[in-house]
């Protein structure tokens, strides 16, 4: 196949053929701390597919829910989204799920509810502004990962979300 035809292939293809490989894409390498430690803690090697499949199992849920109940929202819905996003970024709830995020955690599934309640937020940014964005998928893996390796802090999480409820502003202004 030649350079061309492949980059032809890769804009046609259907978006909810591609949100389950792209959301394992995003949210796994965030995962990997967390995959390693239960190999080491557990049973070795043959724990981390199990507690990987299974934390990769919620994620791919999530992609398809966002695949199926996605329509492209107009600029003050997209706003209100990312505004909500922002603010989520502060709640208790959000601040729960990250710190058990961080914590050892038993099952993938676990693992997996806890990181979806840390990062719900970010992936309603990315629903907001464009679910199929790469460069704003590598931008919220980035922040998805900071964020399951550092513990909160204001210092950092404050202006983060403050950004988020700006862009909204923003995008609701447009």
């Amino acid at each position: 196949m030649t350079t061309m035809t492949t980059a032809h292939a890769m804009t046609t293809m259907d978006p909810g053929a591609m949100s389950v490989p792209m959301m394992a894409a995003m949210m796994l390498p965030s995962a990997l701390p967390a995959i390693t430690r239960r190999a080491r803690e557990h049973d070795g090697v043959l724990a981390a597919p199990l507690f990987a499949g299974s934390y990769l199992a919620i994620w791919a849920m999530v992609a398809l829910v966002m695949w199926l109940a996605y329509r492209p929202p107009g600029a003050v819905t997209a706003g209100v989204l990312v505004i909500g996003a922002g603010l989520y970024e502060l709640t208790p709830l959000k601040l729960e799920c990250r710190r058990r995020c961080q914590r050892r955690v038993g099952s993938g599934v676990a693992f997996g509810v806890y990181c979806l309640g840390s990062s719900i937020g970010l992936m309603l940014v990315l629903v907001a502004v464009d679910v199929m964005s790469v460069p704003l998928m590598i931008a919220i893996a980035i922040v998805v990962l900071a964020q399951k390796l550092v513990p909160p802090r204001p210092a950092f999480d404050v202006p983060l979300a403050l950004a988020i409820v700006v862009l909204g502003v923003a995008i609701a202004a447009s």
